[in-house]
């Protein structure tokens, strides 16, 4: 049985976005999901200059890798994002807080590093993110 608890302790402060300072997991079973980008399951790259289409696109390639598990959105507990731009962290800020709130509806969003990077495998990527589930 998988048990699950994200949160934020007090002496760590408040996150400065849609993440938890800590996941404590107890599972049979942990999935790493490699990062993805904003390619479709046919290879199509969300084009360079629509970073919100690359997310979205991201977002939903992990998503399929955590069904290809049995698994969903609850089963996450890290998040590890690389992008390229230190420009466009509003960017991605803005669609972690538009689009996190239905993927974890109860408000526990899981640890998630970013890192900034010289470039991604292909020059068009500017967002890549990973992420570990527990199930």
């Amino acid at each position: 049985m998988t048990d699950i608890k994200i949160f934020n302790p007090p002496k760590l402060g408040k996150p400065l976005g849609q993440y938890s300072q800590i996941a404590r997991a107890k599972a049979a079973e942990y999935v790493f999901i490699a990062g993805q980008v904003g390619v479709t399951a046919d290879g199509v790259s969300v084009p360079q200059e629509d970073f919100d289409g690359q997310c979205v696109q991201i977002f939903a390639n992990l998503y399929a890798a955590l069904q290809s598990c049995g698994a969903d959105w609850s089963n996450v507990v890290q998040f590890r994002t690389y992008m390229i731009d230190a420009d466009e962290i509003p960017k991605f800020m803005a669609y972690r807080l538009r689009e996190f709130p239905k993927f974890f509806a109860d408000g526990a969003y899981p640890p998630n590093t970013l890192l900034m990077i010289n470039r991604l495998v292909h020059p068009e990527f500017r967002i890549e993110v990973e992420a570990v589930a527990a199930i």
